[in-house]
């Protein structure tokens, strides 16, 4: 087998998983390279005490924190599929105003150099390839869109529709998550999602999720012309003698070296891991790390303020399937009870069991009792980019990340508003911080929301891509994760990242003088 191939891509995730699957009708040759193996499918997909505190999948290794040299062991997962093996699936747009400049309380949010009309044919196709459940012009701050979500919203559970209603009443506008799962509510006997309480954070042991694996790499290996290998850490990228491109990609698997090259390289292994790759691939001609002139690679990681809350209802909460209504009431700002800043958006989490209750409230005398009134949310409020927020890597390699948060004082304001609607959803006026579960107030390991490392523009003094996200320095070599955030708004990133890799895909289908014919887009999983 010939190791050249037509485009190499590095990473299997939401960006490359898309990208692969976009491209796979084409004809080209396309080697799919990621670092990790498939994720088990087993019974300890679904356990609590397995995944969260045995860390049974955790398989990252642990990077250095900057300020203190800390170690830490990062939300980070290597396997087919990437971190959407275990995301919560909340597909959001980026809000139409996300794309120009937003004031902050710690500053101005720069603008995109793309602005919304030009992401949002790509957002369509990316809602319709991952069958995202929603309904449009509920939220008040859904942007506007050409077309319907493809599927009808996830049902809410009784309490969960009481919750909508008692929200409503207090002058919210609670509206459905936007839902990744393939999930067949008329037709429950052909469902892959069988309505868990596991859903959030976890693997899921039916393929009920739209991950990157089941959506997009697994129907592209079904063409010949893709090839996939796993346990394939690339450790270098190496250019020809100009450095305008990238000749060969070097690839440490089972104890080996192996080189591969390829016309178009694809980075796609998350907005840390490429960042890192770029800066271990210094050489004479890019002496600050490939593709570096304009210094700003590793530079600019955003990771959002996030917080993990269990509230208690008063009436005990049986819900399953937790995670189905949002509010983005306090999105822009609350100028009613006078703060003109934006505050962020709240959304409801997967549901947390009697193992997780007691590992945070260890005090507790029935853990038990307290998870069946748990109400579980999530809270996000948009960080800034900022130079010294960045990715560093040491002689041998290893990562280390220097992070402080931006916008913490608007993030204790969305937290007061939660608090303050605790007694409209008949909820006791005490809440848990959920540490351990999701990624919540976990500080610089908290990296699932990543993005920035390696912004995109148009001017190559101030940004490391261009505007189809190639490198400006490299004639050859795209970038498809999250690296090429500008800002990183407060919404999840991932069909964001979903809705870039279809863009960069059509450019690179260009640019190889590919089409893809009528009828060959390769078949995915369905919700029915």
């Amino acid at each position: 087998m010939s190791d050249h191939y037509d485009v190499i891509v590095i990473g299997s995730g939401a960006g490359g998983g898309t990208l692969t699957h976009a491209l796979a009708p084409t004809g080209k040759r396309i080697l799919l390279l990621e670092r990790g193996g498939y994720l088990p499918r087993e019974a300890e997909n679904w356990d609590p005490a397995s995944v969260w505190l045995g860390g049974r999948y955790n398989n990252s290794g642990q990077w250095t924190d900057l300020d203190d040299g800390r170690r830490f062991t990062p939300k980070q997962h290597y396997y087919v599929g990437g971190n959407t093996k275990f995301y919560g699936a909340i597909l959001f747009r980026m809000r139409e105003r996300d794309f120009g400049a937003v004031q902050h309380v710690d500053g101005t949010s720069p603008a995109w150099p793309l602005d919304y009309r030009d992401l949002e044919p790509y957002y369509t196709r990316a809602e319709r390839l991952y069958q995202v459940h929603g309904r449009r012009g509920v939220d008040p701050d859904d942007p506007p869109s050409t077309t319907d979500y493809p599927f009808p919203p996830i049902s809410d559970e009784p309490r969960i529709a009481q919750l909508s209603t008692d929200l409503a009443h207090a002058g919210m506008h609670p509206f459905p998550l936007p839902n990744g799962i393939l999930i067949d509510e008329a037709r429950p006997q052909l469902s892959a999602c069988v309505r868990c309480a596991t859903c959030d954070g976890y693997p899921c042991i039916t393929n009920g999720k739209a991950d990157a694996q089941v959506i997009c790499v697994d129907p592209a290996l079904r063409f010949p012309n893709v090839t996939l290998l796993t346990g394939a850490l690339v450790t270098r990228l190496e250019t020809d003698v100009s450095g305008r491109a990238v000749r060969r990609v070097v690839v440490e698997r089972d104890g080996t070296r192996e080189e591969y090259s390829a016309d178009v390289v694809v980075l796609a292994a998350g907005a840390i891991n490429s960042a890192a790759l770029l800066l271990r691939s210094a050489s004479p001609r890019h002496p600050q790390g490939l593709g570096n002139s304009s210094g700003v690679v590793g530079r600019n990681l955003m990771l959002h303020n996030n917080s993990s809350l269990i509230a208690f209802s008063k009436v005990p909460n049986p819900t399953r399937f937790q995670k189905t209504l949002g509010v983005n009431d306090f999105y822009f700002g609350d100028p009613v009870g006078g703060y003109p800043y934006p505050l962020g958006a709240m959304q409801m989490l997967g549901k947390s069991g009697a193992v997780l209750i007691g590992f945070d409230a260890p005090e507790a005398e029935d853990p038990a009792a307290l998870a069946r009134h748990a109400m579980d949310f999530w809270l996000t409020t948009e960080d800034l980019p900022q130079a010294q927020n960045r990715v560093v890597v040491d002689g041998s390699g290893g990562i280390s990340l220097r992070y402080r948060p931006t916008n913490l004082a608007a993030h204790a304001v969305l937290r007061e508003r939660f608090v303050g609607l605790l007694a409209a959803m008949q909820c006791e006026q005490d809440v848990l911080e959920n540490y351990s579960y999701r990624g919540g107030r976990l500080g610089i390991s908290g990296v699932a929301h990543q993005n920035g490392t390696a912004r995109f523009g148009t001017d190559p003094v101030t940004s490391a891509l261009d505007l189809s996200c190639r490198m400006h320095d490299l004639d050859n070599l795209y970038l498809a994760d999250s690296s090429f955030f500008v800002s990183s708004s407060a919404v999840n990133p991932t069909l964001t990242i979903i809705a870039n890799a279809l863009r960069v895909a059509d450019h690179i289908t260009e640019r190889l003088g590919a089409t893809t014919p009528v009828g060959r887009t390769p078949a995915t999983a369905t919700a029915g």
